[in-house]
């Protein structure tokens, strides 16, 4: 037998190796049947621009450099199909990366005949229609389709695709309960639900959820309280409920969420009180627990707590002084504690405070600035706007400040702007925790927040390029630019005449787009405060104004009765976050305008002498009337007067008269003269009379009555009517004479 040595049998060995590899690498193209499936999806997406072959693995971009969408960066065009073809001897796709395309299509039912797809990334696009139900018998890892026209309900079928990591549809128009199914999603750690219209309690079987890192249900319609099983999620790292219809309490089995670095939860419906949930010995980059009802005081723990980024508690009904220990919460970026009840003084270590926001609480009136370096202390000392008109931090600068009658801002501008003869002042600064009065005005303004998903701090707002803002608009000025704020903004005017004015709020929506792309989808919802009423509830600027890019002025009456106004927008948690970038939501103003609509000035003095002389007028017209009823003067009454003159005739009283006539019953009338109506009426013996009853139009005097009567009495004659005798008690002038049957000689004669 010839034996093979050594040296040869490595050299076959380091040859057969080599040929292997060079098969598998050189594996580059897709199977037809795979590429039939891209052709279709690449139809049903709207793509007019791809036609894919076999060589798709070879020709993509990246066909060896990345393993996931997630791998691109947020903002970037991705148009990516990634392969392994390390498979047998044919490459497979396993991530289509399609984002920032603005596809028109729906989303394609035929990624089932793509066996080996793990991903799909259709984020940011103008695709519409509803999630297949056929995408449940794939094995995809991670499904996004965040940005979308996406509407329906979540098919439970999706709840059946056992390797689903990652299912993000935030930014839709998705709707209905959530299915009780997605309970079955194991090994998900990412769900993200945010800005859709999701009804209904969360399903328990939610608790099954134990591998979630990562779970944001913001912005939705949800009923029912934050579910206690929230608590099973010990891997949770994230968890966002801004504005989602949820009510309290929060639970307290938060805290042992021992991993959890990102808390945000805000605007809780229902009025359940929260309690401060233990948060200690956690290292958190953002704790926000904005307008959640909390009472209570500021726990003490939370110093010790490593808070990186955002430390937000405001809106709620936190007490008490700030602990001294909160010193150490300094190297937080951005603190919030606007809008409680905080009370003692204003913590010393603020100057060294990165932002830090104390405006609308109830501390010591010792401090006289509104803004100290980057901490805002506006209305500080005063939760609400106090009966003396001024807040405390500006009193002292504008004691005996010139009265005005009007208010007119360009908001967001970085110069004035003059519109019909009238000139609107620029507010261009920018800032986190900021309050601004401007030079030599009689307004000021205050913004709260921190947009927190973007590196670059913004407040103003300039008009994108495609948007369609008329320039035939006579206000068209106003709307290049606009002041916006992550969570409230608040423009305060002082030295006003009291009266009623009338306030227009200028909007334009002017950040999205009025085209068919995925920057035309955002939607921005914020209340709106006058003189602290809601006069406006989640209010839409383009659906009020027909369109993005379109004006509107909305007009409301508010009463100045302390010689200031409040005018404040706050974002309650509703409306999209990424679109067209992140972090663009919250409320936007292009102008304000504040009138008197008297157009001038009433002093206070005017005002009194005015009143006195109406109520003067008013009282003498009143006696007036009385004396002339008889109500006064009493000494001069018709029956003294009768009593007091020596006529032949009888005086009956009012009631026989009411009763001989019926109370006056109108089917008893029988004519009208010069002097008044006359009555037919029946004394109780039986005797027929007409009653003439003085009308309150005859400018007859009593003594004139009565001489009359006492005339009248001494004629007798067969021709007369027989007069039997008068009434003349109160205010009542009455004649009563024998009833004549056959009417006056008038109608006898014609």
């Amino acid at each position: 037998m010839n034996m093979i040595s050594p040296y040869c049998f490595f050299l076959l060995l380091l040859l057969a190796a080599f040929g292997f590899y060079s098969q598998g690498f050189g594996a580059t193209q897709l199977p037809e049947n795979e590429v039939q499936a891209l052709q279709s999806i690449a139809k049903t997406l709207g793509i007019n621009n791809w036609n894919p072959s076999v060589d798709e693995c070879n020709k993509r971009q990246g066909r060896n450099n990345w393993s996931s969408c997630w791998e691109f960066k947020d903002d970037e065009y991705q148009n990516v199909v990634i392969c392994n073809c390390s498979i047998d001897t044919v490459c497979h796709v396993t991530n289509l990366c399609m984002k920032r395309q603005n596809l028109p299509g729906t989303l394609p039912p035929e990624l089932v005949r793509l066996p080996y797809l793990q991903e799909i990334d259709l984020t940011l696009n103008y695709l519409n229609g509803t999630i297949p139900r056929e995408w449940g018998s794939l094995n995809l890892l991670n499904i996004t389709l965040g940005g979308n026209r996406l509407t329906g309900p979540i098919p439970k079928e999706i709840a059946n695709i056992s390797t689903l990591k990652s299912f993000v549809a935030e930014s839709n128009q998705l709707y209905g309960d959530l299915p009780p199914e997605l309970g079955n999603l194991t090994q998900i750690q990412r769900l993200i639900l945010s800005s859709n219209n999701f009804t209904g309690e969360l399903p328990a079987t939610l608790a099954k959820l134990t591998n979630l890192q990562d779970i944001r249900l913001g912005d939705n319609q949800f009923s029912g309280k934050i579910p206690d099983f929230i608590e099973s999620w010990t891997n949770l790292k994230a968890l966002n409920i801004i504005g989602s219809g949820l009510s309290g309490p929060i639970p307290s089995g938060i805290s042992k969420l021992r991993n959890l670095t990102d808390l945000r939860i805000s605007d809780l419906s229902g009025s359940e009180i929260s309690s401060f949930p233990d948060l200690s010995n956690k290292s958190m980059k953002y704790l926000i627990l904005r307008n959640c009802n909390i009472h209570g005081t500021l726990k003490d723990y939370l110093s010790t707590t490593e808070i990186s980024q955002i430390l937000d508690l405001s809106f709620n009904k936190l007490t008490g002084p700030i602990p001294p220990s909160y010193k150490e919460l300094i190297k937080v970026n951005y603190i919030f504690l606007t809008g409680n009840l905080l009370n003692g003084s204003v913590p010393s270590w603020k100057s060294d405070a990165t932002s830090l926001d104390l405006s609308y609480n109830n501390f010591n009136k010792d401090n006289q600035q509104c803004q100290y370096g980057k901490v805002n202390l506006f209305a500080a000392s005063s939760p609400t706007i106090n009966n003396s008109g001024i807040v405390s931090c500006l009193r002292s600068s504008v004691s005996g400040c010139p009265k005005v009658n009007s208010i007119h801002i360009n908001c967001g501008g970085t110069s004035s702007v003059k519109v019909k003869g009238i000139t609107y002042d620029e507010d261009g600064r920018d800032g986190t925790a900021l309050f601004d009065r401007g030079q030599n005005k009689n307004w000021a303004v205050s913004t709260t927040g921190d947009y927190m998903d973007v590196e670059a701090e913004y407040s103003t707002a300039s008009l994108n390029d495609t948007s369609a803002l008329s320039s035939n608009d006579a206000y068209h000025q106003l709307y290049n630019d606009a002041r916006v704020s992550p969570i409230s903004l608040t423009y305060y005017g002082f030295c006003l005449h009291n009266g009623n004015y009338k306030v227009k709020l200028h909007f334009a929506e002017i950040m999205f787009t009025n085209d068919q792309t995925y920057k035309s989808l955002g939607r921005r919802l914020f209340h709106i405060y006058i003189q602290g009423t809601l006069v406006e509830k989640d209010f839409n600027i383009a659906k009020e104004a027909g369109g993005v890019g379109k004006a509107i002025i909305k007009a409301y009456t508010a009463a100045v009765i302390n010689n200031t106004i409040e005018i404040r927008f706050y974002w309650a948690g509703k409306g999209t976050t990424i679109i067209p970038k992140k972090s663009v939501y919250g409320p936007l103003i292009s102008a304000i305008s504040v009138e008197n609509e008297n157009g001038g000035s009433i002093s206070t003095g005017a005002v009194i002498g005015i009143v006195a002389a109406v109520v003067i007028i008013i009282i003498i017209l009143v006696l007036s009337v009385l004396w002339w009823k008889g109500y006064l003067g009493n000494k001069n009454s018709p029956s003294r007067e009768f009593t007091s003159l020596d006529i032949q005739t009888s005086l009956f009283s009012l009631r026989q008269i009411k009763i001989a006539t019926n109370n006056f019953d109108i089917s008893n009338k029988i004519g009208e003269g010069g002097f008044g109506p006359v009555y037919k009426g029946e004394l109780s013996n039986g005797i027929v009379i007409a009653v003439k009853q003085l009308s309150s139009k005859s400018r007859q005097g009593n003594r004139e009555f009565l001489n009359e009567i006492g005339m009248i009495s001494a004629l007798q004659h067969p021709c007369l009517v027989k007069l039997y005798g008068c009434c003349v008690e109160g205010d009542q002038l009455l004649l009563v004479y024998e009833y004549m049957q056959n009417n006056s000689l008038a109608r006898a004669l014609f």
